[in-house]
């Protein structure tokens, strides 16, 4: 399976958590690494390039911290531009059908806290629904996101644990993901 993951974090290189992640990933050679954030510092997408990248892969991961329970905002924007209208919906917008997406995320909070009811009164599922439903709009299969709580105050052990469980999760198959 080809995997592309698309990395968006205002400054990766400052990142404990989503640099264990990253780093984890180097020693996947089938796996496609990229940094939004650095590949667009002046925040001009090139789409064309976006979307024949988006042809070449089965599955693609967005991988992210989690910001005021939602994506960080130049991968909004890349959503925003990539995701066209005739090309990844409507009519002739099919190009992205079969494709697996998938969402990694780290977050500050612990698994309590994303709780209905608990301090954000919400599931990280449910926070991630306009993503998901973004995603399924495209004609994409929404894969089970994989989480890392508690970024923050993890030692330097838990995020290479979570590091070595992420790598595992984006390339587990489908069929075992979705039961």
């Amino acid at each position: 399976m080809n995997i592309m993951v698309i990395a968006a974090h205002p400054n990766l290189n400052n990142s404990r958590a989503n640099k264990a992640l990253a780093r984890e990933l180097k020693d996947h050679n089938d796996i496609y690494f990229r940094d939004l954030y650095q590949e667009y510092p002046n925040w001009s997408i090139n789409v064309e390039r976006e979307q024949q990248l988006l042809l070449q892969y089965d599955r693609v991961v967005f991988q992210f911290p989690f910001y005021w329970y939602s994506c960080p905002p130049l991968l909004k924007k890349w959503f925003d531009d990539v995701l066209t209208f005739g090309w990844a919906f409507g009519p002739g917008g099919d190009h992205l059908k079969g494709k697996e997406f998938m969402v990694v995320t780290t977050t500050g909070g612990t698994e309590r806290q994303y709780r209905s009811g608990a301090y954000n009164w919400f599931t990280i599922s449910e926070l991630l629904r306009p993503i998901q439903s973004t995603l399924t709009r495209c004609n994409g299969t929404y894969l089970p996101a994989f989480i890392t709580y508690n970024a923050n105050e993890g030692t330097g052990e838990y995020l290479e644990q979570e590091a070595k469980k992420y790598a595992e999760h984006i390339q587990t198959s489908m069929s075992v993901l979705v039961h």
